[in-house]
């Protein structure tokens, strides 16, 4: 199905399924991101990789959400995306617009440089993945307030475009 850009009420079933699977992912990433600065922590130590369950659940998961980026990128510009309520300020939209494509952005760099660091052992990297997750939480905060606020402060029902049941 293809959703012409701004025509739209909701997202398409795909992006839908996609959004709530990418966000289950990144839930997974943050509790189990103890298993891998304990294993990150002794590799510093020791300079042997010795990750554990937790440290190979936050790798997977971490693929897992690169992989599904790109897809969910792709069907944002195919498919596009319904259009804000109209009467949003300007300063409400362009904080929707930046918080909706670094979430995008960081989805792809934060599992690449996470790789980098453990992969190939670059300490810097893992540096900038941890400023990168804070970022990631914060935007994640901003994006869910947004939401909240639309759906019990205006009362517009922008939240339902997020839902299979629409």
């Amino acid at each position: 199905m293809i959703v012409t850009k701004g025509l739209s009420m909701t997202y398409s079933r795909r992006q839908i399924l996609l959004h709530w699977a990418v966000v289950l992912l990144i839930a997974v990433q943050f509790i189990f991101h103890d298993g891998m600065s304990a294993a990150w922590r002794s590799f510093v130590r020791t300079g042997v990789a010795d990750p554990g369950a937790g440290a190979w659940v936050h790798i997977v998961f971490g693929v897992a959400v690169l992989v599904l980026a790109p897809w969910r990128i792709g069907l944002r510009l195919v498919e596009g995306a319904p259009e804000l309520p109209s009467d949003d300020p300007a300063w409400q939209r362009i904080t929707a617009a930046v918080t909706h494509w670094g979430l995008y952005a960081l989805m792809i760099l934060l599992p690449v440089s996470g790789s980098v660091a453990w992969f190939l052992g670059v300490r810097d990297a893992a540096e900038v993945h941890e400023v990168m997750k804070t970022v990631m939480l914060v935007l994640i905060v901003l994006h869910v307030v947004g939401a909240l606020y639309h759906q019990f402060v205006q009362k517009d029902g922008l939240m339902r475009r997020m839902s299979l049941r629409g």
